[in-house]
């Protein structure tokens, strides 16, 4: 049977596919969570409302070949924009925003990266295009909309009508949506991907009109509040034990606790990491998370340098590289410190160039400070254990005392190894990219222990303190089905993945002889005050948000930066108050109601308090408010 098209506007056609194919892509390929029936409702229509308001706007074309022309483009772009934020998502299980357009220097280092997130059925998703393009070709005579005035005017109320009542339905399942913005799914469920770009891009305007305004008057409530919350206590007992002693950094990529003290294949995963936990000269915090968000690497340095939260959006080494800084480079430096970064990458990955400038670093050994060959090198770069050699010669060389920090390079995604550095076998499941997730970590526990060795026959060694960390996961939401096969786990909920960012943390100082498990809940933020503290710089005035990790008075939560946290009892996300000991979501039997009808909640308290905390460090870092303080006077 022949269709007939003579009655039906190609826009309306359009609107159709293009819709379909966006709720596919939701429901399918993205992992988005759907609680209810009114999330299903809503994540159903805001792509029809998002591609009606777009197409129809094709009707105020008077000439049929622009009016033609304008939907073959737009449908062109929007898959476009699909199709970008589905691969991106394939790799973090996130979506793009405007400050990560500006980072695409980063993609001429990602090659294979990129093309193990392109699927040959991927194809599939320009279907739609391909329709539109030839119907529009073949038939623009029957498709063009001929409306009068009123007819244009009608569908563009139809088509805001319809955007109202998505965002009257998101605000009604989803209270203060704009305001709590912390988590990009929620927007791309409640309100749709195109305008969630659209917000985001609202947003990027708002914030850097922020540097413009600030004066610095804001400062003095952020101070008011560290003063009141942050327990900035008298020192630890372990307040000076490394003092004047050099501090080799390990930034270890893609590391996640589950590994420690683990097997694969009846294999131990990080036979050297696993000793450590049991060293006497070594402390082990098995309840370490990281708190990165789009920055990855980049946002666990600034994290550990300045002890403020990265942003939600892009990567403040990208945003924010000439803003003025506090960092422990800069004041370790005033304390008598070389200070450097040895990563075998180029200086503009990340920015690092610029950022480490502003972060008082004195010097950056890139890729040009190594021997890089096609023998020694795999993935991203210089293989894990030639690079600790050559970085230890580098060592060797610095004044001391020095703080330097070592970035590798092996374990990062998608884990290349090749079969003559495997000494464990790939784990099988579904995921290729957990199964060789195995083998590059055991690379790299490997690298670490040579490193170890290197250290003490180089005779820097017992003049050292070694801090191992984990950068951030490895392992994203995209794999849960092959995580819970390893896990033993029904599934991955929430609350586990929650536990899934836990990431190794291990401060080694030789000839301490009195290391512990650390079991307290605690997070990259607190490294620069830990760090301070054991070398006996006291820094008590500085605008931070971590404590000590080893002092006895802390605050009891650690946020992530999409507004989840973890505390003593509590764990909480995607809306979700859990037990942080069972694991099982808290329902209070109350009668009492809040603001928003809905019950109090035991994480209330602490929720409020991580959106402040966040909020104030965006404050410092979007009006760039360390220019307005001096530290000398303090």
């Amino acid at each position: 049977m022949k269709l007939q098209f003579n009655k039906l506007p190609l826009f309306i056609l359009a609107t159709f596919l293009f819709g379909v194919k966006t709720y596919l892509v939701y429901r399918f390929m993205f992992s988005i969570d759907l609680e209810n029936m009114m999330q299903e409702i809503i994540l159903f229509i805001n792509p029809f409302v998002s591609a009606f308001l777009v197409f129809a706007m094709s009707v105020w074309f008077k000439k049929q070949q622009r009016q033609m022309k304008f939907l073959r483009y737009t449908v062109l772009i929007g898959s476009f924009i699909i199709y970008a934020n589905l691969v991106f998502y394939r790799s973090f299980t996130d979506f793009i925003t405007i400050p990560q357009l500006f980072q695409a220097s980063n993609a001429a280092d990602l090659g294979s990266s990129i093309l193990t997130l392109i699927k040959p059925y991927d194809i599939l998703l320009f279907a739609d295009v391909i329709i539109i393009w030839l119907i529009s070709k073949r038939r623009p005579e029957q498709m063009t909309a001929r409306y009068p005035k009123s007819g244009k005017v009608f569908a563009l109320a139809m088509s805001l009508v319809l955007v109202a009542g998505n965002f009257f339905l998101a605000e009604m399942e989803r209270p203060q949506l704009f305001t709590r913005a912390f988590d990009r799914e929620y927007l791309v469920k409640n309100i749709g991907l195109f305008n969630y770009h659209i917000y985001d891009i609202a947003t990027q305007a708002k914030a850097k009109t922020q540097r413009v305004f600030a004066d610095g008057t804001e400062l003095p409530e952020i101070q008011a509040y560290m003063d009141e919350n942050l327990k900035r206590s008298e020192a630890s007992e372990l307040f000076g034990v490394a003092k004047n002693k050099n501090v080799i950094f390990i930034n270890a990529e893609s590391i996640q606790s589950f590994v420690i003290n683990n097997k694969v294949n009846g294999a131990p995963i990080t036979p050297f990491l696993n000793s450590l936990t049991k060293d006497e000269d070594t402390f082990y915090f098995e309840n370490f998370y990281h708190q990165t968000e789009q920055g990855k690497t980049s946002d666990s340095e600034f994290l550990v340098e300045n002890s403020l939260y990265p942003l939600s959006r892009g990567a403040v080494f990208f945003t924010h590289g000439q803003n003025e800084y506090h960092a422990m480079p800069e004041i370790l430096g005033e304390n008598g410190y070389y200070t450097s970064v040895l990563h075998a990458n180029n200086k503009s990955f990340w920015n690092r160039d610029q950022m480490y400038q502003s972060l008082g670093f004195d010097h950056y050994y890139g890729e040009e400070s190594y021997e890089i060959t096609e023998a020694n090198s795999i993935g991203w770069g210089l293989k894990d254990k030639p690079f600790f050699e050559q970085s230890t010669d580098i060592l060797q060389e610095m004044e001391q005392p020095f703080y330097s920090k070592l970035i590798t390079l092996t374990n990062h995604f998608p884990f290349d190894l090749e079969e003559e550095d495997r000494s464990i076998e790939p784990y099988d499941s579904n995921s290729n990219t957990l199964n060789n997730y195995f083998p590059t970590v055991r690379y790299m526990d490997e690298s670490i222990e040579l490193f170890f060795e290197e250290l003490k026959q180089a005779g820097l060694y017992e003049d050292s303190i070694i801090v191992i960390m984990g950068d951030h996961n490895g392992i994203s939401a995209n794999h849960n089905r092959a995580m819970s096969q390893y896990l033993g786990k029904d599934e991955i909920t929430p609350y586990d993945y929650v536990q899934l960012q836990r990431v190794p943390l291990f401060i080694h100082i030789p000839g301490y002889g009195n290391g512990e498990v650390k079991s307290e809940v605690a997070g990259q933020i607190d490294m620069k005050p830990t760090l301070l503290n054991l070398l006996g710089i006291k820094n008590k005035q500085d605008i931070q948000f971590g404590n000590d990790l080893f002092s006895d008075q802390r605050k009891d939560f650690i946020a992530l930066r999409n507004g989840s946290f973890i505390s003593n009892e509590y764990i909480y996300t995607s809306d979700t108050c859990y037990n942080r000991e069972t694991g099982e979501p808290i329902i209070e039997e109350t009668g009492e109601q809040s603001e928003n009808n809905q019950p109090p909640n035991a994480c209330d308290s602490i929720r409020e308090q991580v959106e402040k905390e966040l909020g104030y460090s965006d404050d410092l870092i979007y009006g760039d408010l360390f220019r307005f303080i001096n530290f000398d006077k303090k």
